[in-house]
C-alpha cells in the first residue's frame, strides 16, 4: 500500500481509505447503501488491515451516528493501529443549535463522535459543509482549541467552494490558528469539476485531497453500458438520489473508454477509474465503499501499477467536457495562468 503525505502535514495516509457509509442502514436514504452490521464491519477492517489500509472514514450524520458506532465497535480492540476521519456540520437533531459549525455545535457535535467510535482522539476531523453564518474565525478557533486539547489531531474541509477554502485559510493565518490539511471532495472520471478551481488551489495552498465517490455515486463500477442497467446494488435499488448528475450518453462515452483500458490493462472498469484518479495532482487518498468483501478486495485491486500515459490520454479524452466561465476563457492564456492538469 502507497503512502501518501497528507497535505501541509507531517502525517502520511494510505491512498486507499474504507467509506463507512454503508455502516448500519439506518433510514431510507443510508437503507440504500448497505446495512453492514459489526460483525461484518470487523471482516472488512481484517481485509483492509491485510492489506496495509488502515484508515477509515466515516461521518455523525451517516445513519444518524450508526456508522460511527459500528466502526467504533469493530475498530476497539485495534484502534492504535488505525486513523480515523469523521465529520460535522450537518444536522443531528431537532434543535436551531444542531446544525453548523458554530462553537456551540462543533463542540457538543465532536465529544458526541468521541463516545460513539469509543476513542479519546479523532485524527482527522473534517467540516462537512460551509456555515455561511458562522464567522469562520468562530469555526476555526472552535477546532484549534479541541486540537490543543487532544480530542483532535488534524482539520479539514469538505464540499467547500474555492472562496471559502480561501477565505478560512487566510483566518488561519491572520489569527495564528490551525489550519485545514485536507479538501475532501467528488471527483471522478464523469465528474471532473474539482479540476477548475479546486484542484489549483489545493495544489497552490498544499491542501491534500481526499476523493469521495470516486466511482461517480456507483456509475463506474462496470455495471451499467449501453443498453446495460444494473440489476443489483445500490443504483439499481434507486441509490441514485442525491447523487451528481450525469447525462446518459457521457457515461456511456466514458466507460467505453474504461472498457478498452481495462482489456489492456487486465484490470475491472472501476481499478481503472480509481487508478486514474491516483495520478491527478493533488490527490493523496481516495475513500473508497464496499457493500461486501467482494467489493472491497475488487476496490484494492486499483492500488500497485499505473497507467500509461497513453492510457491516462484516452480516458482523459473521453471524460473531457467544456468548463463555466471564467475558466473556458482562462485557457486562452494558459502560458501565464498553468493549471495542475489539463481539462
Amino acid at each position: 500500500m502507497e503512502h501518501r503525505r497528507l497535505g501541509h502535514s507531517g502525517l502520511k495516509v494510505p491512498v486507499l481509505s474504507l467509506g463507512t457509509g454503508t455502516f448500519g442502514g439506518v433510514g431510507e436514504f443510508f437503507g440504500r447503501w448497505g446495512a453492514t452490521d459489526v460483525a461484518d464491519a470487523r471482516r472488512l477492517l481484517d481485509i483492509c488491515f491485510e492489506h496495509g489500509l488502515n484508515f477509515f472514514d466515516t461521518a455523525d450524520i451517516y445513519s444518524a451516528g450508526a456508522s460511527e458506532e459500528i466502526l467504533g465497535e469493530a475498530l476497539k480492540s485495534r484502534r492504535n493501529e488505525a486513523l480515523i476521519a469523521t465529520k460535522a456540520t450537518f444536522t443531528t437533531g431537532t434543535s436551531p443549535n444542531d446544525k453548523g459549525s458554530s462553537r456551540h455545535h462543533l463542540v457538543r457535535a465532536c465529544e458526541a463522535s468521541l463516545r460513539r467510535l469509543q476513542t479519546e482522539h479523532i485524527d482527522l476531523y473534517f467540516m462537512h459543509g460551509f456555515d455561511a453564518l458562522t464567522p469562520v474565525e468562530e469555526t476555526l478557533r472552535a477546532l484549534d482549541d479541541l486540537t490543543r486539547a487532544g480530542k483532535i489531531r488534524y482539520i479539514g474541509c469538505s464540499n467547500f467552494s474555492g472562496w471559502q477554502v480561501m477565505k478560512a485559510l487566510a483566518t488561519s493565518e491572520r489569527y495564528g490558528l490551525n489550519r485545514y490539511v485536507c479538501y475532501q471532495g467528488y471527483y471522478s472520471l464523469i465528474g471532473r469539476d474539482y479540476e477548475w478551481e479546486l484542484m489549483p488551489l489545493s495544489v497552490d495552498q498544499g491542501l491534500g485531497t481526499m476523493v469521495w465517490s470516486p466511482l461517480g455515486w456507483g456509475r463506474l463500477t462496470g455495471k451499467i453500458r449501453h443498453g446495460v442497467k444494473p440489476s443489483e446494488g445500490r443504483i439499481a435499488a434507486g441509490g441514485d438520489v442525491g447523487g451528481p448528475p450525469v447525462e446518459d450518453e457521457f457515461l456511456y462515452r466514458v466507460v467505453d473508454a474504461l472498457d478498452e483500458v481495462a482489456a489492456e490493462t487486465g484490470k475491472s472498469v472501476p481499478q481503472v477509474a480509481l487508478n486514474w484518479l491516483l495520478q491527478r495532482p493533488g490527490v493523496v487518498n481516495l475513500v473508497i465503499g464496499a457493500r461486501n468483501e467482494t467489493q472491497l478486495r475488487q476496490n484494492l485491486g486499483a492500488v500497485g501499477w499505473s497507467l500509461s500515459p497513453e492510457q491516462v490520454a484516452k480516458l482523459d479524452a473521453a471524460s473531457q467536457r467544456t468548463p463555466i466561465y471564467p475558466y473556458w476563457h482562462q485557457k486562452g492564456f494558459d502560458e501565464r495562468n498553468p493549471k495542475p492538469t489539463k481539462w
